[in-house]
């Protein structure tokens, strides 16, 4: 095989929630050493996960396995109130990752729900987002997955309903959920500003320009990442072979096999290192040229939590 270019997407990778959330834990092993536990994996990234627990960070699922004193993280994907308030009972030091882009959607679940709103949130079911997002109350929200579940939901009025959308959701499905809604209950409130969060668009936006120029989209992310599984949908819906990859070594050699052009992209949670790796893999199996597609670049970033942000002396 020889003569494939490679087409890479820009933008990719790492968003600026996942750049937060992962230096959390890191500041936070460096001031208060290790173990640092963290509630769920803090993003959905394998070697992420793994990169941070040979530095001290322990993942668990409930607090109970958390010792009296430890310091807890609260993952990128955000948690209920029943966990916060446990964790505050507790008297744990907690910091919390959670997105800010997903912390706006907790924050106007509890503003709308004291105005007396339902809501009907667009999600997949089990995601610890949804699970967090609908844990800010004790009911009141339906959940939908797909067009058909909107024909299913019996909220108990319909003067005041709101949407709430998970944030890493595919934009085209998120909006023709978001449409059968809107016709089932025309006086619905949608957010003012879509849900779905920048980096989610920008990558989705990125595979839909690159995927009508090249044979096969490989995209680099863990099974578990939202996403990341969203990207190769959006290929494969264009009619373009959409594959996810977690590591160099998941690229099968017959998905590029008599393809001219690659196209290759990554999850917001999946790091550069693993793109470069996926790229030299690709060069072993017949790549002879890197183009980089032209892209907005991403300026966006989020402060870090008091208690972690870096003193001046500290600066200097």
């Amino acid at each position: 095989m020889t003569g494939m270019d490679l087409l890479l997407a820009e933008p990719r990778g790492f968003c600026a929630g996942v750049d937060r959330a992962i230096e959390i834990v890191e500041k936070a092993l460096a001031k208060f050493g290790a173990p640092i536990y963290v509630r769920h994996e803090i993003v959905h990234n394998t070697y992420v996960v793994n990169d941070l627990k040979a530095k001290g960070a322990i993942f668990i699922e409930v607090l109970d396995e958390v010792p009296a004193g430890a310091t807890l993280v609260f993952s990128a994907h955000g948690v209920s109130l029943a966990v916060q308030q446990e964790a505050a009972a507790r008297g744990f030091r907690v910091f919390d990752a959670t997105c800010p882009l997903v912390t706006k959607v907790h924050v106007e679940v509890a503003k709308l729900a004291k105005e007396g709103y339902e809501f009907i949130m667009i999600g997949h079911k089990g995601h610890p987002e949804v699970e967090g997002t609908m844990g800010q109350l004790d009911g009141g929200i339906h959940l939908v997955d797909s067009v058909a579940d909107v024909a299913h939901i019996t909220p108990t009025q319909t003067a005041k309903l709101a949407v709430v959308t998970q944030t890493t959701l595919s934009v085209d499905d998120a909006a023709d959920i978001a449409a059968a809604i809107k016709a089932r209950f025309p006086k619905v409130r949608e957010p003012k500003q879509q849900d779905i969060c920048y980096a989610t668009q920008n990558r989705q936006d990125a595979v839909k320009l690159m995927s009508p120029q090249v044979d096969v989209v490989i995209v680099v992310g863990s099974p578990t990442s939202s996403n990341s599984n969203r990207l190769a949908e959006v290929a494969s819906k264009l009619g373009t072979p959409g594959y996810m990859v977690d590591s160099a070594a998941d690229l099968q050699p017959q998905w590029v096999q008599g393809c001219q052009r690659v196209g290759l992209t990554a999850g917001a949670s999946a790091p550069e290192i693993l793109v470069t790796q996926v790229m030299e893999r690709l060069k072993a199996l017949g790549a002879v040229s890197v183009q980089r597609m032209a892209g907005e670049p991403e300026s966006v970033k989020f402060p870090l939590p008091k208690g972690l942000r870096m003193s001046a002396s500290e600066v200097l």
